[in-house]
């Protein structure tokens, strides 16, 4: 008896209500859901990215965090996750019979905490993309990594990949970023992106971000400074890296 084909979408499941897709933690944790960002999102945004326990450890958002930040943000990655999800229906259609396609990111990203009464708020995000060699400190030598890994193909292993986060305040402490970045990585980043490389730069003295690297199997390599200036202050960077 042949075994049917997966879906392009795995292991991604689909709101029956809504059609968006998402991904659901594991238990403890299974009223938090991780799905693409949505029109609607940008009060939360405004909310938790103007709180100092979340910007005072992320590099890009400004401060303060706008409504004209969260406007172009939002369709921003809104329109990255439609690009993936169209591409692997597309892919249903070209690849009846398998196999998965690979794909250079994630379209989940919005860590959403689902309430009794059905409906859901947002709490975090998690994002991945092509690394950007922070650790590498000879300015000429980052550029030329940067490009060479920016022009591999999708599912390439060499592919350097970065990842960055943040969580409500509300709900630190509790393990549901540890849990949502092993699901992503596991789930997502390994089978649909051929992950072998991933790594992340929090700032120096972000314990409970390393914590989370570090309990999802990313070796510690130590402090760095490459220059990095933000917001007006010079910041030293962590690296974090796991390899398949």
């Amino acid at each position: 008896m042949m075994t049917p084909q997966r879906s392009q979408l795995h292991p991604l499941e689909v709101n029956p209500q809504t059609g968006e897709p998402f991904l659901r933690l594991p238990a403890p944790h299974q009223n938090i859901i991780i799905t693409p960002a949505r029109d609607g999102d940008q009060s939360a945004l405004m909310q938790h990215l103007n709180d100092p326990a979340i910007y005072k450890w992320l590099e890009g958002p400004p401060v303060p965090y706008l409504p004209e930040d969260a406007n172009s943000w939002v369709p921003l990655v809104k329109e990255q996750s439609d690009a993936i999800l169209e591409y692997l229906r597309k892919s249903e259609e070209d690849f009846p019979d398998g196999p998965l396609q690979f794909v250079n990111d994630c379209p989940v990203r919005h860590l959403r905490e689902v309430k009794e009464d059905g409906t859901d708020v947002l709490i975090g995000d998690i994002g991945f993309r092509r690394g950007p060699f922070e650790e590498v400190l000879d300015k000429a030598e980052r550029k030329r990594m940067q490009e060479e890994n920016a022009c591999k193909q999708a599912g390439d292993p060499t592919i350097q990949f970065v990842v960055g986060d943040w969580l409500a305040a509300s709900h630190h402490g509790r393990g549901i970023m540890t849990a949502a970045m092993g699901l992503l990585i596991g789930a997502w980043a390994i089978p649909r992106m051929g992950a072998c490389h991933v790594v992340a730069h929090p700032f120096a003295g972000n314990i409970g971000s390393i914590r989370v690297f570090e309990k999802n199997g990313f070796g510690n390599k130590g402090l760095f400074d490459n220059g990095k200036m933000v917001r007006g202050e010079r910041k030293i960077l962590t690296l974090l890296e796991w390899k398949a």
